[in-house]
């Protein structure tokens, strides 16, 4: 077990710990390789977005010591973990994304959030790179009335364009994605994939949500929903352990809001179905058989999830 934070609950529920550096210091490889060798460490299981092409670039220097990465191939990476080189693939392979723009200034933000009908619809704009929803807004006209105030909470996504404007004046921004808001139902869908081909897929309904995270759901087998994240995955050839987000739009139709990956966060939801996604990714990285190893799911299995409180000694 290693993170980058000291108070990781890793280290509360495994022995021995590690403490790493982020994987944006020059350090954070190295370090890592030591730890694998020192510890002759059979399979590495990524977790964190941003070390996943850090790692997937050196896997050969890490196989030599016979460590193996549960990671997909670097470039199919960094195609799934670009949002915008994520749409303009898909939208080329012929599989429908919601309609979109690429912007770089306030003002192309505005254009485009117009053009997509606001402040009559919703837009939704964020990062082209980013993860855990930084950066990630709803550009809404009501969200700063009156009502709004009391009734959302702090930290809210929503927003109005106006003060998107005022807060990046004329500054240069990173590629940003403005999307048309997709207001129907969310789903998550963890998955398990052999070189683009899934081998398993759970879509899952987000019930309730927490800055971004999944805290009530339930499991749905939903032909529509998996047919389309087979259509994506095998368009991005991604391998192993993964999950994506999907949204039903305007016209009822489903449509992608990012990939994962990676094991997502609210993996741990599986296993009240038998399911242990982190054990069997580990045991498809060793070569061991595990389609017929996969439980049958238990459809309409519905989940609440919490906080744990763990200790620890220094």
């Amino acid at each position: 077990m290693a993170d980058a934070n000291p108070y990781a609950s890793g280290r509360a529920v495994h022995a021995p710990f590690f403490q790493i550096p982020k994987a944006s210091d020059p350090a954070f490889l190295d370090t890592m390789h030591q730890i694998c060798r020192e510890q002759k460490i059979d399979v590495l299981l990524p977790l964190v977005t941003r070390e996943l092409e850090v790692l997937s670039n050196q896997m050969g220097r890490f196989l030599e010591m016979g460590t193996l990465i549960v990671v997909s191939d670097a470039e199919q990476l960094h195609a799934a973990n670009d949002k915008l080189k994520l749409m303009y693939t898909l939208q080329q392979a012929g599989i429908p994304v919601a309609a979109f723009y690429t912007a770089t200034s306030a003002e192309e933000i505005s254009l485009f959030a117009h053009k997509l009908g606001y402040p009559h619809k919703k837009v939704c704009i964020k990062p082209a790179l980013s993860n855990g929803s930084r950066g990630m807004r709803i550009l809404d006209a009501g969200a700063g009335s009156f009502e709004a105030f009391f009734e959302q909470k702090p930290g809210n996504t929503h927003t109005t364009l106006d003060s998107i404007m005022a807060l990046f004046g004329d500054r240069t921004l990173p590629d940003m994605l403005v999307m048309e808001y997709l207001p129907g139902d969310e789903y998550t869908v963890d998955a398990l994939l052999d070189q683009g081909e899934p081998l398993l897929l759970l879509p899952r309904k987000r019930i309730a949500m927490n800055n971004g995270i999944s805290v009530a759901g339930v499991f749905e087998e939903n032909p529509e929903i998996m047919d389309y994240a087979a259509r994506v995955f095998r368009c991005m050839k991604l391998h192993g352990p993964n999950g994506l987000q999907v949204k039903r739009g305007e016209d009822g139709r489903f449509y992608i809001l990012e990939i994962n990956p990676r094991l997502q966060g609210s993996t741990t939801t599986a296993l009240g179905m038998g399911i242990n996604l982190p054990v069997l990714a580990i045991k498809q990285a060793m070569g061991e058989d595990i389609k017929s190893r996969i439980p049958k799911p238990k459809w309409g299995l519905r989940f609440v999830r919490y906080y744990e409180d763990a200790f620890f000694s220094e």
